[in-house]
């Protein structure tokens, strides 16, 4: 009953979705049509084989525009398997880049309602207005400071004390050059945890100076 409540088919198929490391932007992505060379090694629900898992096709993506999801699909346990490239934000429209960008801006802003206002365009014809701006706007900034919060947690010895945003968090690793052997685990494990929630992580200026700006466009 639940299931169906969420809009589940308890029958199937199950969605599960995987990161697809490719070291790309979401420009690169698209440009190369690397989802034709994503490749699944094994079944998430039978990692031993016995399954009769194959290729699903892809879905589509509206931003960046052209950007495709490769998937298969598990007979045996009615779920389909995605994977999600490393530049792509998860549960939300766009890449990690334009979710960064939204967020920097709203930290930098004197409030909320500049902040949307800044990063919607009004000269689309389907820009939406203020109030679902906010909204949209509260959304990601809510997720990526409560998954922030998570990152500090899993490398205290690094951040402690650090406030979950991504301003102080890039400042803290800034003040921080280099990262001793042992630390370099937490530091890809916290990595890892910031990504599987489709957050991004920090950024060097460069990257930063060459970003566009952050829009309100699409799914």
């Amino acid at each position: 009953k639940k299931e169906a409540r969420a809009g589940l088919n308890p029958a199937g198929p199950w969605p599960v979705q995987l990161r697809y490391e490719t070291g790309l932007t979401g420009e690169e992505y698209v440009r190369a049509e690397a989802w034709r060379d994503a490749r699944l090694e094994r079944c998430p629900n039978h990692p031993h084989g016995g399954c009769s898992v194959g290729s699903h096709g892809t879905y589509g993506r509206k931003t960046p525009p052209g950007a495709k999801v490769p998937r298969w699909y598990c007979r045996e346990s009615h779920t389909t398997i995605s994977l999600l490239a490393d530049c792509l934000a998860a549960r939300l429209p766009g890449t990690l880049d334009d979710l960064e960008a939204v967020v920097v801006a709203a930290e930098g802003a004197k409030s909320q309602e500049e902040a949307a206002n800044e990063v919607r365009r009004p000269e689309d014809d389907d820009a939406i207005e203020l109030p679902g701006a906010l909204r949209w706007l509260r959304r990601r900034v809510d997720l990526v400071h409560d998954v922030l919060s998570r990152v500090i947690g899993l490398i205290p010895d690094k951040l402690a004390g650090c406030a979950a945003t991504m301003s102080a968090v890039r400042e803290q690793a800034e003040e921080q050059p280099r990262i001793d052997g042992a630390a370099r685990p937490g530091r890809r494990a916290a990595a890892g945890a910031a990504r599987a929630f489709g957050l991004p992580t920090p950024r060097n200026r460069r990257e930063e100076s060459q970003a566009g700006p952050p829009t309100l466009d699409g799914a």
